[in-house]
Order: structure tokens, then sequence, then C-alpha cells
């Protein structure tokens, strides 16, 4: 496993150990960090290559992607600019490290960067799983997503995304044609042990 502080965001990378498989863009949830989601992706995906940033933004202390001016009501603008600069960080980490086109696996905040970077650059992921995202407004971005795969995963009882916000997250994908799963578990916002054995059988259909 690397650390590095180089290529715009203080990240982890831990290097393929199987032929073939995809790499995974590990985004991580508001308080997390770039070590939060190796573990998760270790387990989902065995010997895969595992890239994994820490978000630039602090919010009372807390790393994120992007800020937001409260629950669920997303700074559009700065969600725009810091989406570039994790387009610009992984075109730069796929050259440095010598890996494929990823799957974003993000969780909450790092699923809503996800997405956001699908519609921004969708030639920068192989797909997507989405645990816990959210749409909260239209986006002005309609790419064709062309069968890109993504896997979404929400709960009905998550006090924090409510049902209106992840299904119009599953419902915009689709309509720009991306090849969409979308499961609501009975569940809060933590994830359980069905959203992991979901999201391993999705990965290992790829």
């Amino acid at each position: 496993m690397q650390e590095n502080r180089d290529l715009g965001f203080i990240h982890r990378f831990v290097p393929a150990e199987a032929e073939g498989k995809t790499p995974l863009l590990l985004l991580h949830g508001t308080g997390g960090s770039e070590d939060d989601l190796l573990p998760l992706g270790q387990q989902l995906s065995p010997g895969s290559a595992l890239l994994s940033p820490r978000g630039k933004v602090l919010e009372n202390g807390m790393p994120r992607f992007f800020r937001r001016h409260g629950e669920g009501v997303f700074d559009i603008d700065d969600l725009r600019a810091r989406t570039e600069e994790l387009a610009k960080f992984l075109e730069a980490a796929r050259a440095h490290y010598g890996i494929g086109k990823p799957i974003a696996l993000g969780f909450s905040n790092g699923a809503n960067i996800a997405w956001s970077l699908m519609l921004a650059r969708p030639d920068a992921l192989a797909g997507a799983i989405l645990l816990r995202g959210m749409l909260p407004f239209d986006p002005p971005e309609k790419p064709a997503l062309n069968g890109m795969p993504v896997l979404i995963v929400n709960g009905n009882m998550d006090p924090i995304v409510p049902s209106e916000v992840h299904r119009k997250l599953a419902d915009t994908l689709r309509g720009l044609g991306a090849d969409v799963r979308y499961e609501v578990l009975s569940a809060s916002h933590q994830l359980t042990r069905q959203d992991l054995a979901i999201a391993a059988g999705w990965l290992n259909a790829r």
C-alpha cells in the first residue's frame, strides 16, 4: 500500500494483485479519510487495484469532497469545481500508477461526487457503485451514458437521504442511458451486510 500526497490529493494506492480486475476508485463519506473504504474495496473485489483520495473540503473539521449549505443542500458551484479537480486527479493517477478506467465506489458524500464525475466526465469511469447517494436538484449536464453500469443502493429508513432524492438519482441516470440497478433496503444510512452482498455480486458480474 502506498500513501501519496502528490497528484493533487492526499490518497492511498493499493496495486492490483490479480490480472483482469477493474480498479476501484474509493470515495469516502463525510468525516472519512483515504483509509476508510480500503477494507471494503478489498472485501468486495479482492485483488483489484484501489485508489482512495481524501476529500479536500472540511466541514467542522470533517473531510468532504464538496461543500454544502445544509443537509441535502449542495453548494452546486463548489460541487462543479471539486468534480473537475477530482477528474484531473484521476487522470493523473491513472497515468502515474498505470491503471485502467476504474469503477467508482462511493458512500454518501463520496457517492454524490461519483455521480457528479459521471455526468461531467462520462469517459472517466467504467461504472459506479453509489451507496446512500442522492440527487436533490436537476443537473445541467445531460451526457449520454451509453449503458454505463451503475449500482445504486439506499435505505428506506435513512433520515439523511429521503426516498424522492435517491429515486431521482436512479431515474436521472437511467434516463441518460446508464444500465442502472436500483435497490432500496430496509436500512438506515449505515451500510449493512445486505449492501455488501449486493455490491459484491454486482462487481463479480462485471
